[in-house]
């Protein structure tokens, strides 16, 4: 089966099972998603709304944080892995903003990723789901299922990025990263799969008999 063919099921088989998406990460504004998905870095969307929730209600604008300072964001935030060094990001993010963009989020990947603490994948993600421009953000989950399921080969997340983008309709980006997500966590998990047992890697790989070693990215 070419990957042309296998991209085609893979898609139809995410848009039975997932017709909607939700973005997982709960926010306010545009600032607050770019805040979110800052703070996911090395932790669950669940552990971020379980903070955030608490936050936002008071504090949703670049000038609250820096009038927060850095000290008092940590403390906001410690539940959170490498809480310290987010809470910086955070802080000279919100001061940039003001600075540099009236305090509004910048909607284009070159300025986004000029914000301290701000990469590719964050800015994916900020530019999708808050100005619903096609982008595919691909973090290490996906990068994984891209290579089970046959649409990637990429030894890091910016060629899976590009093989990605090649195979799937630029229409349906917004939505298919998200789709991805909700299937791997769901259906193909990282320990259970592992390639073999899933409504996906049967289609695209009826004969697959041994687990499948990922690379990581």
């Amino acid at each position: 089966m070419s990957e042309n063919k296998r991209s085609k099921k893979v898609l139809k088989i995410l848009n039975q099972i997932y017709p909607k998406t939700q973005i997982p990460l709960k926010h306010t504004n545009k600032f607050t998603l770019l805040i979110s998905v800052l703070l996911s870095a090395q932790t669950t969307d669940v552990n971020v709304n379980n903070v955030t929730k608490n936050i936002y209600p008071k504090f949703n604008k670049p000038e609250h944080f820096v009038k927060l300072g850095r000290k008092k964001i940590e403390k906001l935030i410690k539940s959170i892995g490498i809480f310290r060094v987010k809470a910086k990001s955070v802080y000279l993010l919100s001061k940039q903003l003001i600075k540099k963009h009236k305090g509004k989020v910048p909607k284009t990947f070159e300025e986004l990723e000029k914000l301290p603490g701000v990469g590719h994948k964050t800015a994916s993600v900020v530019m999708a789901q808050g100005f619903g421009i096609p982008a595919f953000p691909v973090d290490t989950h996906i990068h994984r299922l891209a290579q089970r399921w046959g649409l990637s080969g990429g030894k890091n997340v910016t060629q899976t990025e590009k093989d990605l983008k090649r195979l799937f309709p630029k229409k349906s980006w917004n939505k298919l990263h998200l789709q991805i997500i909700y299937y791997g966590r769901e259906f193909c998990t990282a320990k259970n799969c592992y390639g073999l047992t899933c409504k996906i890697c049967t289609t695209c790989y009826p004969n697959r008999k041994t687990p499948l070693k990922t690379k990581k990215a």
